[in-house]
């Protein structure tokens, strides 16, 4: 790799960490207004139905450990119950609760109407969406 390619690198490195903290950013605004966190929004966001908290985790993109912290949270200000689940004996099954659902409802409005990506067209954002897809699972491709 020449010079000119390594600084080049490191100038698209320090954009996507500008994009990534910009939206870390608003998602922190957005969601405060709700009395959540990120971590919370992101849990209330993927809860489309009962699950284990091993799915929950897997849609969060984090390690179910860590994910037991936000739902323990969230089940104090009972808007998420464990539940025995119907077919593991040994699995608990997360359910939200009629607050869990409402305030799942109102975190949804709240992320359809302020956009991310507003400045994008839809064009523009599947064409991001496929680079940065492609990027983050550079491994497995090349693998495959």
């Amino acid at each position: 790799m020449t010079q000119e390619q390594a600084e080049a690198q490191w100038e698209l490195g320090k954009l996507v960490h500008d994009l990534d903290m910009q939206c870390a950013a608003r998602m922190r605004e957005w969601v405060a207004g709700l009395g959540l966190t990120v971590a919370q929004a992101s849990a209330l966001r993927e809860m489309t139905g009962p699950m284990t908290m091993r799915e929950l985790a897997g849609r969060m993109s984090c390690e179910p450990s860590n994910a037991t912290v936000v739902i323990d949270k969230l089940e104090s200000l009972r808007l998420i119950e464990r539940r025995p689940h119907p077919t593991d004996r040994r699995a608990k099954q997360l359910v939200l609760t009629p607050e869990g659902t409402e305030l799942r409802e109102q975190l949804l409005k709240v992320l359809a109407e302020e956009p991310l990506f507003a400045g994008l067209t839809q064009e523009e954002q599947n064409a991001l969406e496929g680079l940065l897809k492609r990027a983050l699972f550079r491994d497995e491709v090349l693998q495959a």
